[in-house]
């Protein structure tokens, strides 16, 4: 740990989201006071984020701890931590796949990992599930010198690409067992291909998939809706009372409109994501393929090849995703991967804000 009062820190941009990344020696072990200073460093409870690193929106509000694994099957061990902006929270229930971008990278500029000869690997454990997933960038630069002419859409400029691999997930791609539920009176398809995601088409919400994130946001209708489906799927798929929690995601589907397989508009779980998340267009790219699932009519699926482009609303993402032919009746996810970039904006030191304590003695309006 940086000192006085000052803690290690790199800001990275990984895919279309931005976060701090640390080292775990960097922060305190115990749970607990590891949250309440990352919650002071992001600025966090603030919806403005204003005294720390946060941008003020949940894309922004990210941490990545990495530690050397002790995982024979993996290089690196890495955790996530969604912080809240306006509340005072650090949700570990869920990964982020963006962030992942930049983990291989981090590591090898924090000499976690030695660099590869013109390509690194990097095996990486994702702590919040236990997946694991493999980082393939060029060397010997790290993220240092991480330029390259590979651009994602949602980012302006380019960055060399980040090639991310997931292994066939052992869990069950359906949680509820069924490729169908009503849940609140609408026809849904839960999945998890790295993220607990619910499949809904759009029109069965009265909107048409299409609007802008402000837009869907403003309908207050709509975020009823949605809060009672997410609370009610979260049981289903063996989450338990997500009322405090950021999963599952919730996809809204419509036809393509500019030469992908569907557009998407994701809520994160109360803001509506201005692209989408890496392991979300997993798990929705995984649900596009599975047989009867409420994409069926919705989704304009390629005849051959496992490349499907996934629109968003600041353009897509393209995810190579296919089912196991064999497995039947309860699908299994045969191979899913993705190309990111990701790029350090500054590596140094960060200094919290204080710790809020109380005062020794009550302030009256005399004390003005």
């Amino acid at each position: 740990m940086t000192g006085p009062g000052g803690i290690r820190c790199m800001l990275m941009r990984g895919g279309t989201s931005k976060g701090a990344y640390f080292l775990a020696d960097d922060l305190p072990r115990i749970p607990a006071d590891r949250d309440d200073l990352l919650l002071r460093i992001m600025g966090s409870p603030d919806p403005r984020q204003i005294d720390g690193l946060g941008g003020a929106h949940p894309l922004t509000s990210k941490v990545a701890v990495v530690s050397v694994s002790a995982d024979p099957e993996a290089d690196i061990d890495y955790l996530f931590l969604q912080i809240g902006v306006g509340e005072p929270e650090v949700s570990d229930r869920q990964n982020c796949g963006n962030l992942l971008a930049g983990v291989g990278p981090f590591a090898v500029e924090r000499g976690l990992v030695a660099p590869g000869d013109g390509e690194t690997s990097v095996r990486i454990r994702m702590l919040n599930s236990g997946d694991l997933a493999t980082a393939k960038f060029p060397t010997p630069s790290g993220c240092a010198e991480y330029g390259g002419d590979t651009e994602i859409s949602g980012v302006p400029g380019s960055a060399a690409a980040v090639v991310i691999e997931f292994p066939p997930r052992t869990g069950a791609l359906l949680p509820t067992g069924h490729v169908r539920d009503d849940i609140a009176g609408v026809e849904v398809t839960c999945v998890d291909n790295g993220m607990p995601t619910v499949l809904v088409p759009a029109e069965s919400l009265g909107v048409t998939g299409y609007e802008d994130p402000a837009e869907l946001e403003a309908d207050d209708t709509l975020a009823a809706r949605l809060r009672d489906i997410r609370l009610a799927a979260g049981e289903l798929m063996g989450l338990g009372d997500v009322s405090a929690a950021t999963v599952p995601k919730l996809t809204l589907l419509a036809p393509p409109r500019h030469g992908g397989v569907v557009t998407t508009r994701t809520f994160i779980p109360v803001r509506c994501h201005t692209a989408i998340g890496v392991l979300g267009a997993a798990s929705v790219a995984a649900g596009l393929r599975i047989g009867g699932s409420v994409a069926h009519g919705i989704a304009a699926l390629p005849q051959r090849g496992d490349r499907l482009r996934i629109e968003h609303p600041t353009g897509f993402t393209d995810i190579e995703s296919s089912i196991d032919p064999a497995s039947g009746n309860r699908p299994r996810a045969q191979r899913t991967a993705v190309i990111r970039t990701a790029r350090k904006i500054f590596d140094g030191t960060v200094f919290p804000r204080s710790p809020r304590t109380p005062p020794t003695t009550p302030l009256t309006g005399d004390q003005g």
